[in-house]
């Protein structure tokens, strides 16, 4: 029996009494459903929101240790608003939130814990679809692949960025300025009572990195793949369109789950193109690359490291830090994604979108407003500045690196090696004054991949050698298995797989070994003799675990390498099925 609260009529829309997900919660004439409507009453939610509408999971990732998701809070009181107003029933749920500048060791160890966290909350609880508020860099892809293993109507709300940062009578860039002040104050150029006093104009508002990092990367490609509304990038989290985009996304989220649109419905091949053209043209962060594959193994898309390679040839379209000069305030007033995906329309393959039309929509009239922020197509700012994939004998299965933020002649030589084994050895010796390092070294850092240290942060851009930094270097070549914030920059190979700690050729470099890079032709090859190599494996031992117990320790047992997302291995794909088993 199917309990309508004490009001009748909604059972005239044949669209609006097909059968949902939510009725085995709360729609049952029986104990179970008595339980669950009268706890629910017991917040103040009267008879008439449980007739049969839409229930809509708002998973929230609001946290005062999260800075950048701190309005998120007010932000689903848009969502709710929206929801109310088409006919849905809101319900918002927390799950663990990643504080990319706060968690030690690194956030990205527990990208697959929130998506762990989002996907039970999802299966457990009676909604029919969810929006999702994240922000800060991991929780935006681990939501989403939370929410693609259950697979309902899912659609996203970014937290927004920061206002431009203002120190006297210049812009500033959060992490990318960060970085350039450290190295100037290294270099004595910058006073370290300036560096300080910077402090508080950089971070001025809520939001995320106003620069392209990884959080505004991940919500211009959520937009460019079509599971968040348009304008979604770049409105500033305390912008008011920001808030009038959270109450249209509630409406269109009850709209979704009338059309039955869900989230494997948009998510694709097409779309995750898309999103691989869209980051090389926003010059966004290398951090795309292994959220992609995640998510692409969770939704079943046959999505590989290679597949990045179509963006090689893509050029560089916006000029904002760290591969060029503005903000995303100023993305976002000279047309944001828009017009970004306007000008690289005739690249985009035919995609559904949340809206439930194509990806054709999403730029529909758009226009840029600043040629210098936002360039066109054939007069870029740089031309194919994608993402570039390396193999060879140091990274049989692939490393990156991002062209757009490195030093061009650097992209194309051989070095010679200087290796540090651990971060720990790396932080104790690299601004020694008799460190034996020129220009010309390759500085190689190993233990920083997935399980090494473990998670995988964001330290492959290595600090540059104090004496060198005095000398006047600003950049060199740096080699590791770990990451780099989206917010970084420089002549820096990333994700190099297999890892050094899962027994991967990096394991085996040495210092004085000679190595040889090329962008252009996707090299990168340890110059060393073959004999030598086997003999230096059969001496080789993993280091010992650093954690034994826990969410860590099954983290390392079961964590998939770089160029498989670093997702868990048991969590790849996804499981439909409904919840059948009851609690009371």
């Amino acid at each position: 029996m199917e309990f309508s609260g004490n009001h009748v009529g909604r059972e005239g829309n044949a669209a609006l009494t097909r059968e949902r997900r939510s009725r085995s919660w709360y729609g049952m004439a029986d104990k179970d459903g008595f339980i669950r409507r009268s706890w629910m009453k017991s917040q103040g939610f009267p008879d008439h929101a449980f007739d049969g509408r839409p229930v809509i999971g708002i998973c929230n990732t609001w946290s005062e240790l999260t800075p950048c998701n701190s309005g998120l809070r007010d932000l689903a009181e848009g969502v709710k608003r929206g929801i109310w107003e088409a006919g849905g029933f809101p319900v918002e749920f927390p799950v663990m939130s990643l504080g990319e500048t706060q968690m030690k060791p690194t956030a990205m160890l527990f990208r697959n814990l929130l998506a762990m966290d989002v996907e039970e909350s999802i299966r457990a609880y009676g909604m029919d679809g969810v929006v999702l508020l994240g922000g800060c860099d991991k929780t935006t892809p681990g939501q989403l692949m939370g929410a693609a293993s259950v697979d309902l109507p899912t659609i996203v709300v970014s937290s927004g960025p920061m206002l431009n940062g203002k120190w006297k009578g210049r812009e500033l860039g959060s992490g990318t300025d960060v970085r350039k002040f450290a190295t100037a104050v290294k270099a004595g150029e910058m006073t370290l009572a300036d560096f300080m006093a910077t402090e508080s104009g950089m971070s001025r508002s809520r939001g995320v990195c106003m620069t392209m990092g990884t959080a505004s990367t991940m919500a211009s490609l959520t937009e460019a793949m079509g599971i968040a509304l348009p304008t979604n990038a770049a409105l500033p989290a305390v912008d008011a369109r920001r808030m009038a985009l959270a109450h249209m996304t509630g409406r269109r989220i009850v709209e979704m789950v009338e059309e039955d649109l869900k989230l494997s419905d948009v998510v694709t091949r097409a779309s995750f193109e898309n999103a691989i053209i869209a980051n090389a043209a926003v010059g966004g962060s290398t951090n795309a690359v292994v959220h992609l594959l995640a998510l692409a193994g969770r939704v079943g898309v046959d999505l590989e490291l290679a597949d990045f390679e179509i963006s090689g040839d893509i050029p560089l379209l916006v000029n904002c830090m760290p591969s060029g000069k503005y903000l995303m305030e100023d993305f976002c007033y000279a047309g944001g994604m828009p017009a970004v995906l306007a000008e690289i329309a005739h690249l985009l393959r035919p995609a559904r979108t949340v809206l439930g039309s194509d990806i054709a929509a999403y730029h529909e009239g758009a226009e840029c407003y600043n040629r210098d922020v936002i360039y066109a197509f054939d007069t870029p700012l740089q031309p194919a500045a994608g993402l570039r994939v390396l193999r060879g004998n140091l990274a049989p299965r692939g490393a990156i690196v991002k062209p757009s933020a490195a030093t061009g002649e650097l992209l194309e030589r051989d070095g010679e090696a200087f290796v540090f084994e651990t971060i720990e050895e790396l932080k104790a010796n690299i601004d020694r004054e008799d460190l034996p390092v020129t220009a010309d070294t390759f500085l190689v850092l190993k233990g920083c991949g997935p399980k090494g240290y473990p998670g995988m942060p964001e330290v492959g851009d290595m600090p540059l050698p104090a004496k060198l930094v005095k000398q006047g270097v600003r950049d060199m070549v740096r080699i590791s298995d770990g990451r780099m914030s989206g917010t970084a920059f420089g002549t820096v190979i990333l994700h190099v797989s297999p890892e050094a700690s899962d027994g991967g050729p990096l394991a085996l470099v040495r210092t004085g070994d000679r190595i040889r890079i090329s962008a252009r032709r996707g090299i990168l090859e340890l110059l060393v003799d073959d004999g030598e190599l086997v003999a230096r494996r059969a001496g080789w031992k993993p280091p010992p675990p650093h954690y034994t117990r826990g969410y860590a320790k099954m983290y390392v047992e079961h964590v998939l390498q770089a160029d498989q997302g670093a997702d868990l291995d048991f969590l790849v794909g996804k499981d439909t099925r409904p919840v059948t088993r009851e609690s009371h």
